[in-house]
């Protein structure tokens, strides 16, 4: 039997108007709490709207890179993964070369391009993503019958994980790591090797922690973080005082204190606590809800696909909603206090051009997933109503 070829361009791009909704409210809520958590911060500069023009700057770049990840064939990344990725892993080498990476609060990260500083870790875990949805679909048959072909892609996957760590960052690290799982899983990975390498792994992590005192200091805080408050509990300690703030309808959009005098890197990491005292608990049950649908749309759209037998897309799709969902959830967690601190951004909302820029790009790869599969059943009257449904 022929083999069906996959379309390499549509005529007509489909939007999913649930992914669109969820999609512009993250990126709208997102930019407005960014204004509201760093007036102050640009009023010291000299320019008062310094960082919301800054972040208008970096949606709109985002949108554009967005927009040629839109229209790019789902045949491309398929064909192109094993390069990206080492790319992505000559980007981790690049960033450590003294004088090339840009070094802030002791982390050496980013890249600057054109002065927009680009977060090296954000691109990797987007590589990693199209690598391995392109490795599962190569190898579904060993993937689910031998250790082997689980240990290939893990062993890259380390090396990239131990360039994380010398920058450090060890949140990213742990990122990629559950993306790759994640999607091994899925692809019908045996339980019982699995289980035995996340064990592994969770070990490796708990030495990691042990054995670098800064990483053990977070644990500690996270654990009591009123032992110290004026130190290693100091963020910790007022993001819970603006969850506490807030209340049920927050104290009003602007009016937030913990973001002036005492919250550091309001407008980044702890963007959420923000949300919390200025909106509430229904600010935060509004952002954690519309993850929700986002994750629920990745894993609705990856199952569709793959029914219509678009094995790499379906996985693309998988590992885009693990990385949203795991990324969002670790952000929101350490804000409210129920995971240590990790230096990760809250998906299409937090400040910062890296981030900012590869997340919409995700999103697009997404859409294009959809709009391929779509076109794909639009002869199949049943698949097409079941998009509707969805």
């Amino acid at each position: 039997m022929k083999k069906r070829a996959k379309p390499s361009r549509i005529g007509r791009f489909h939007f999913d108007p649930l992914l669109v909704m969820v999609t512009l409210s993250l990126l709208i809520i997102g930019y407005v709490m960014v204004a509201s958590s760093s007036l102050h911060l640009g009023a010291k500069l000299g320019d008062t709207f310094y960082y919301p023009i800054k972040q208008s700057m970096h949606i709109g770049l985002g949108l554009f890179f967005g927009y040629l990840v839109a229209i790019t064939p789902i045949r491309f990344w398929e064909k192109s993964g094993q390069w990206l990725f080492i790319g992505g892993l000559l980007l981790l080498v690049i960033v450590l070369i003294p004088g090339l990476g840009v070094k802030v609060n002791g982390s050496t990260r980013w890249l600057s391009l054109g002065g927009v500083r680009l977060q090296v870790s954000e691109v990797v875990k987007y590589f990693a993503v199209i690598y391995m949805a392109g490795y599962v679909t190569r190898h579904q048959k060993s993937v689910r019958e031998s250790i082997l072909s689980l240990l290939k892609p893990l062993s890259l996957f380390a090396v990239a994980s131990l360039l994380l760590l010398m920058e450090p960052d060890f949140g990213s690290a742990v990122v990629i790591m559950i993306i790759a799982m994640g999607i091994m899983f899925l692809a019908g990975a045996r339980l019982s090797p699995f289980i035995g390498i996340l064990s592994i792994g969770a070990v490796a992590a708990i030495f990691l922690v042990i054995f670098e005192s800064y990483r053990m200091k977070r644990v500690t805080s996270f654990i009591n973080p009123w032992a110290d408050p004026k130190d290693t509990g100091y963020q910790l300690v007022h993001a819970l005082i603006s969850f506490g703030r807030g209340e049920w309808f927050g104290v009003g959009l602007g009016n937030g204190i913990q973001k002036l005098f005492y919250l550091p890197e309001a407008h980044t990491d702890f963007l959420f606590s923000v949300i919390a005292e200025e909106l509430g608990l229904l600010g935060v049950l509004t952002i954690i809800g519309l993850f929700t649908v986002l994750v629920w749309r990745a894993f609705e759209i990856a199952i569709v696909a793959e029914k219509a037998g678009e094995k790499f897309a379906a996985y693309l799709a998988y590992g885009l909603g693990i990385w949203f969902g795991f990324q969002s959830f670790v952000n929101m967690g350490v804000n409210m206090g129920i995971l240590p601190t990790k230096g990760l951004t809250l998906p299409l909302m937090s400040y910062g051009g890296g981030s900012m820029m590869i997340m919409c790009c995700a999103i697009a790869l997404l859409f294009r997933v959809y709009s391929e599969v779509f076109e794909i059943n639009a002869n199949k009257p049943k698949e097409r109503s079941r998009w509707v449904s969805a």
